[in-house]
């Protein structure tokens, strides 16, 4: 037994330092969460009534160019271009960019516009792969479409921003649709703070159960399957008692690459869109922060809980997969190449704490979950866990995380009530109850798997099974 002592003192040496790791995650998404209501708290005496006709109006409302990368899209794509078109916004192109799609995007939209090739001059400011045509309608001035040789959603977004127009770009995601008024909301800041604002973004809530209608969402429900439920719960805690906590301590690390607004200079400046990571909205985003740090310059980057953009979610758990996995691997390549800001005090709080977090908690975190979970079992099995250990195991890692997810849902609801369904309220709590007992350790194990595909160098994108949007003569499942 005494062979043996060393290890069931490693297994519990272990023990206590997760439940250490925990306690203090935990402690910052408390204090997130507690940022993110003061914050939601402002937002709403601030914007009590309405200011959208004020921007509509002013003079400091800056025109922008609307950036689609699409690649095999031609089921959602259309209504895409349709909510796009319809925005209630002064001054506004819509740049859709086929990259190289496989399916008829192509045709789908030159058919639909009634799109003819025309002569446009690209000032080339980024390096893209070769664009093939650019394409133009007479019925909708403020659309182009570009075909070009496939290069990734990096080197999409790259071409439109060349043949862009405007001093303001948005990049949005061809499976996804914005409120009527999304963009008049999420450029304020660019109007009440012109000189320093260079990125905004909004928040991003699923399409899955939805009924869409002309480019509109007509009903906001939640879908019928479990898995775009779970994804629903998780997306309402990253924006609302996340990102926006992050925000309210100047020091948002992510913008969606699904609706995120930047000065179009700036991404220029910065080297646009990269193909070096697995999250080319990410690394912008903290690239940008660099940048202006490096240039001593005063500047904002912002998140704004109030503009809506609805986006289609993984329905099955191989899709899920791959996704997250990209997406952990590109906060690990973000953070390896912008490793000099890592508690450099030069890079403000972002250096000093918000790299850090990223590194120890989102990175790391997954490993140290995994292997707490895999000891608890070993302690058990060795017959030195007590009761006592396990609850405080299960309070800090499972109880807390509930915790969370339904204070995220409560400021949903009292707030922004998005869903008007009280049986969807009541979904969004018992799945953030279930969120954490498998969703949760699965997602960990997505994350694991992520730094096994980059130790093997895998970086492929993944597709996504795509469904065609449910539309509001529907009343089943939507057809694929």
């Amino acid at each position: 037994m005494n062979d043996m002592q060393w290890v069931v003192d490693a297994v519990l040496a272990f023990n206590d330092f997760v439940i250490f790791y925990f306690v203090s995650l935990n402690s910052i998404y408390l204090l997130l969460f507690v940022m993110s209501l003061g914050a939601a708290l402002r937002f709403s005496r601030e914007h009590f009534f309405s200011d959208s006709q004020q921007i509509l109006k002013s003079d400091l409302t800056l025109p922008i160019s609307i950036l689609v990368a699409a690649r095999d899209e031609e089921l959602t794509i259309l209504e895409t271009v349709r909510s796009l078109l319809r925005v209630n916004y002064p001054e506004f192109e819509v740049i859709v960019v086929n990259d190289g799609s496989n399916d008829d995007t192509l045709g789908v939209l030159t058919s639909a516009y009634d799109l003819r090739k025309v002569d446009r001059v690209a000032k080339r400011s980024l390096d893209t792969q070769a664009v093939r045509a650019v394409y133009g309608s007479l019925s909708h001035g403020n659309l182009i479409l570009v075909d070009k040789e496939q290069g990734g959603k990096h080197d999409a977004l790259n071409a439109a921003i060349n043949l862009s127009r405007y001093p303001l770009i948005c990049s949005i995601d061809a499976d996804s649709i914005i409120e009527e008024d999304a963009l008049l909301r999420v450029v304020k800041p660019f109007v009440t703070h012109p000189d320093e604002t260079v990125a905004a973004g909004g928040i991003v809530r699923i399409i899955n159960g939805c009924q869409v209608e002309d480019g509109m969402v007509k009903n906001v429900a939640l879908p019928n399957t479990a898995l775009p439920i779970l994804q629903a719960v998780e997306y309402l805690r990253g924006f609302l008692a996340g990102r926006l906590g992050w925000d309210a301590m100047g020091s948002l690390l992510i913008i969606s690459g699904a609706f995120g607004v930047y000065r179009k200079e700036i991404v220029i400046r910065a080297g646009g869109y990269s193909g070096k990571t697995d999250s080319e909205d990410l690394e912008l985003v903290v690239r940008i922060r660099r940048m202006m740090r490096e240039e001593r310059k005063k500047f904002r980057m912002v998140f704004v809980p109030d503009p809506v953009c609805w986006t289609e979610v993984p329905t099955n758990f191989g899709d899920l997969a791959r996704q997250r996995s990209r997406w952990h691997r590109g906060l690990i390549q973000t953070l390896w190449s912008e490793r000099k800001m890592l508690f450099n005090p030069r890079y403000g709080r972002v250096g000093l704490f918000v790299m850090p977090y990223f590194v120890f908690f989102e990175m790391l975190g997954p490993f140290i979950e995994t292997l707490g979970y895999i000891t608890i079992l070993v302690s058990y099995v060795m017959g030195s866990l007590d009761r006592e250990y396990l609850l405080l195991f299960l309070s800090v890692s499972v109880f807390y995380g509930v915790f969370l997810s339904a204070a995220a849902v409560f400021l949903e609801e009292v707030w922004f009530r998005r869903y008007p369904n009280w049986a969807d309220i009541f979904k969004l709590l018992l799945f953030g109850l279930i969120e954490n007992l498998g969703y949760r350790q699965a997602l960990s194990l997505f994350k694991i798997k992520a730094v096994w595909d980059l130790l093997l160098r895998h970086r492929a994108w993944g597709d996504m099974e795509r469904i065609r949007f449910l539309s509001a003569s529907e009343n089943g499942k939507p057809s694929k």
